[in-house]
């Protein structure tokens, strides 16, 4: 038997692990205001059989002594516990405790693991759920009882089945119990300040001494302290001061880029602070609320207009801020939406391209590109929603003032992103293809029959007149900039969905230069076997019109039209939808459904 050198200690993984986790947690400063011990001993009886660690209310973190895991799971895992304490769910007390139930620990866990989303330490274990309900631990702990408790949401601690979270009684002879909740409160306000003053300049690290700040910067820090609406945006933002930059793309006082995250100012643009406010407050709304991507077919520019109306209206109306002088404001259009001030405006466009947004006049301040190198930033969609969602609950909670009712509403629906593409497709199938009725009859056996040789079994299938009642159209665009991998979604959702709905065969025209008659073809087909025609230029009102005109081919039958956008302006006199590819737009406005595939 092997044994272990004299002098030199045995390797212990799984303490190595739990030590460099520890050291992810204390890196962190918010985090390191939640003072608590651990305890690995082998034999220690509180420690979780199956899972990795519990939290007792006299700040222990008893943790499995033998349990290896990747470091970064175990600083998730020590991270959840020391939030237990910080958000008051294991208070130490004096005196006999009552434990909570498990619909309290469920509860405490998911809103601890929701706050894990956006304020990462570690990496969360696989089995967790990707996304959790909204509401507070009382909210969510009530509903629950009166409706039952989700499996996916029944085991989201660190200990496995048992309770993550037990209170004990806080010794007598240890004096008064410590207050981990104002510790960690006070500690996160002021690592969130310290992070956006390393990220304006201010300061080069979170520890370095401040230096002074620039009236946008002190705007921007304002909204992170005392603004919670617009707090979370602000803390995720980036500002950009560059004189050059601002000079050679035009820019006279911001713009905002919501895909990269970044607000571009002028800072050779002298205002006051209440102005700046306002300034930035404008150009996150854009950013949060997704104007950029919100236009559709409109003009770009009076969309920009349009919402600038709104987003100043907002602003006023909530009194943040001062608006500078040559901003768009219109009290005649207060309570409108930017679609309806656009199709206010949209019939003078000579007059409203000599207005000016923040940028500068007839310059969008919201841009479609960054200005400056790509940056790495991931699910910024989800970043915007759960910014304003999370903002709007601690506002209204504390009170904090007026918020106009169309920018509730339109947070609100901020909240429940859209249904992706193919889903929104299976759903205008549904809608428009019918499904076939199929017939049973003896004079088909059926496919079971020679199972029970005895007994006669009858066949079912699909009688003729049913595949011109149960169809609808294709008219697929071959032409040379037609993408393969677009071809290969769209055909392959097609068929998937037309053979979930028992639809015998579609009615497919290929067309580049001129249309290409496939006929009749079985869904089974369409994303495999079909043999795509010609790759020329891109012509579709004659495939659509060959529709309209065959006499096979059912009045009422849907048409499905597959493109990239670069084609004809096609006129539809039957119900149809577009397939388009995600970012790409229509030369004209779509009369039906339109489809982005991503």
């Amino acid at each position: 038997m092997s044994r272990t050198p004299a002098g030199k200690r045995k390797r212990d993984p799984a303490a190595e692990a739990f030590a460099e986790g520890m050291r992810l947690v204390r890196a962190n400063p918010a985090l390191a205001a939640v003072e608590f011990s651990t305890c690995r001993r082998q034999d220690c009886a509180q420690a979780p059989r199956d899972g990795l660690l519990a939290v007792h209310s006299d700040g222990v973190l008893h943790a499995h002594p033998a349990r290896i895991a990747d470091p970064a799971v175990w600083a998730w895992s020590i991270a959840h516990a020391a939030l237990h304490l910080g958000f008051g769910h294991v208070p130490a007390a004096k005196g006999p405790r009552t434990q909570p139930d498990r619909y309290d620990i469920a509860a405490r866990c998911v809103v601890v693991d929701r706050f894990l989303q956006s304020f990462p330490v570690g990496r969360a274990p696989g089995d967790l759920p990707l996304s959790y309900p909204d509401g507070d631990e009382e909210q969510l702990a009530a509903r629950w009882r009166r409706d039952g408790l989700p499996a996916a949401y029944a085991r989201c601690g660190t200990a496995g089945a048992e309770p993550d979270q037990v209170l004990v009684e806080w010794p007598r002879w240890s004096g008064q119990p410590p207050d981990w909740q104002l510790a960690f409160a006070t500690a996160l306000t002021r690592t969130v300040s310290a992070a956006m003053d390393v990220a304006g300049g201010r300061r080069a690290r979170l520890d370095g001494e401040p230096a002074g700040r620039r009236p946008w910067e002190e705007a921007l820090s304002w909204f992170i302290s005392s603004y919670p609406l617009l707090g979370g945006i602000a803390a995720g933002i980036e500002l950009v001061a560059d004189a050059e930059l601002a000079r050679a793309h035009g820019i006279a006082v911001a713009a905002v880029d919501a895909e990269a995250g970044e607000i571009y100012v002028n800072p050779l643009r002298q205002m006051a602070d209440e102005e700046w406010r306002f300034v930035l407050a404008h150009e996150m709304l854009h950013a949060a609320l997704r104007h950029s991507d919100r236009g559709g077919a409109r003009d770009p520019y009076l969309f920009n207009v349009a919402c600038d109306y709104v987003v100043n209206g907002w602003l006023c109306e909530m009194q943040i801020g001062t608006m500078p002088e040559g901003l768009l404001h219109d009290p005649r259009l207060a309570g409108l939406s930017a679609e309806e001030v656009y199709d206010r405006i949209a019939g003078d466009p000579r007059r409203m391209r000599r207005l000016a947004t923040p940028r500068g006049k007839g310059a969008r301040d919201v841009l479609g590109t960054p200005l400056g190198p790509p940056r790495d930033r991931a699910d910024l969609d989800g970043f915007y929603r759960r910014g304003l969602a999370q903002g709007l609950d601690l506002h209204q909670r504390q009170e904090r003032g007026y918020l106009p009712g169309g920018l509730v509403e339109e947070i609100r629906a901020l909240s429940h992103p859209p249904l992706p593409w193919d889903a929104r497709l299976a759903r205008w199938f549904d809608e428009f293809v019918p499904r076939p009725e199929p017939l049973r009859s003896y004079a088909r056996p059926s496919r079971r029959q020679a199972a029970t040789p005895g007994i006669p079994r009858a066949g079912r299938y699909f009688p003729p007149e049913e595949v011109p009642r149960c169809t609808f159209g294709v008219v697929l665009d071959t032409s040379g900039s037609m993408d393969r991998v677009l071809l290969g979604k769209a055909l392959g959702a097609i068929a998937s969905y037309a053979e979930a709905r028992d639809v015998p065969a579609a009615r497919v025209v290929f067309c580049d230069a001129a249309p290409h008659d496939a006929g009749y073809v079985p869904v089974t087909e369409i994303a495999g076997r079909v043999r795509v025609h010609g790759r020329g230029g891109t012509v579709l009102q004659p495939g659509v019109d060959l529709l309209h005109r065959a006499g096979d081919f059912p009045p009422t039958a849907p048409i499905l039209v597959i493109t990239d956008g670069w084609c004809d302006v096609l006129r539809v006199r039957r119900e149809h939808a577009y397939l388009i590819p995600r970012g790409a737009r229509l030369p004209f406005t779509a009369r039906g459904p339109v489809f982005h595939v991503s």
